[in-house]
């Protein structure tokens, strides 16, 4: 680095800062800046050169602090393959569940990694939380049963096992048969094959042909794959004001209809006004054999006549109840 010289201007003025091409200066140029150096104008000279010295000390190369930074990074990844080393071989020899939680943390990315890959190809009501804490399940059985003194590399056989146990897990959660979740994929296919050679949307019969079947099987393979699709209970239906959840539009089997409540209140009032306008006789024959539950001849001893006595009484009123039920109603 060659030190800025000042030297001056064509006018005789100040002096202005120049830089010399080589290492090397002119003795003019040396004599003349050794003179303004003892002058009042080679003050700034003198600033430069001080600054200039310590930028030189304190300077670097780019690439010797690169490459520090560098070797400081690999220092730290072989210790770190160095304890993962040293930690297997210490979980091979005692077993001890400390250690093995450990090597569970530190490979626990894994679990992650296969979970999201795996969560891409599935439905959105699967949550990836889900996949990873099966996935964990996974490590922890790979761990286990890995033998590092075959020299196999661990994150391989890891993923394997993760991605079983994830796969086990779905299985085991899905309610529907496998056998039906392939005629599913079939249809799919057939499908995406006829709308990509017919270019437009295929009907009942062409996909029903494509897939060997009759229109009739076809629609009962669709009938079974409607047990298959899962929506969220909470999604949007409609627009506008009539926007509402899947939930509210749901029947409640269980709910009393309110159209149905007033018209059986509507019609008990109806039958009791008509019971309170029969006869005093063929309203305690109502009265004990619908309300109290009494037989015919226990209606009978309590009024004193026979039990076909009472059938008959009964009979007048049901009819006398029904005619002026009818007289109501019109």
């Amino acid at each position: 680095m060659s030190e800025p010289t000042p030297v001056p201007d064509d006018a005789g003025g100040a002096p202005r800062a120049a830089t010399a091409r080589s290492g090397m200066l002119p003795a003019e140029e040396a004599e003349e800046t050794e003179q303004l150096s003892r002058s009042g104008n080679g003050r700034s000279t003198v600033g430069v050169s001080r600054l200039d010295s310590t930028f030189r000390k304190s300077w670097r190369p780019h690439g010797e602090a690169t490459a520090t930074v560098g070797h400081a990074e690999d220092r730290e990844g072989e210790d770190v393959e160095a304890g993962i080393v040293a930690l297997w071989q210490a979980f091979g020899e005692s077993r001890d569940q400390k250690l093995r939680d450990r090597l569970v943390l530190h490979y626990a990315p894994l679990v992650k990694y296969v979970a999201g890959r795996i969560g891409t190809g599935l439905p959105a009501h699967v949550e990836v939380s889900d996949l990873i804490q099966s996935g964990v399940f996974g490590l922890v059985d790979a761990i286990e049963k890995f033998e590092p003194e075959r020299g196999l590399k661990f994150e391989t056989y890891a993923m394997q096992r993760i991605r079983g146990a994830i796969l086990d897990d779905l299985r085991a959660q899905d309610w529907v048969p496998r056998s039906v979740r392939s005629r599913a994929r079939d249809v799919e296919r057939a499908l995406e094959r006829l709308e990509a050679k017919l270019q437009r949307t295929a009907t009942d019969s062409e996909l029903a042909e494509e897939l060997s079947l009759s229109v009739e099987e076809l629609r009962e393979l669709f009938a079974q794959l409607q047990m298959t699709s899962v929506v969220a209970l909470d999604d949007l239906i409609g627009v506008g004001r009539g926007t509402a959840s899947l939930a509210e539009t749901l029947p409640d089997d269980r709910a009393e209809d309110p159209v149905n409540t007033l018209v059986d209140r509507d019609s008990r009032r109806q039958l009791a006004e008509a019971v309170e306008r029969l006869s005093d006789r063929d309203r305690i024959v109502v009265t004990l054999y619908y309300f109290e539950n009494l037989t015919l001849a226990e209606i009978g001893k309590v009024l004193g006549v026979t039990e076909s006595r009472v059938c008959q009484l009964h009979t007048r009123a049901v009819l006398r109840l029904r005619g002026k039920l009818a007289e109501t109603g019109n």
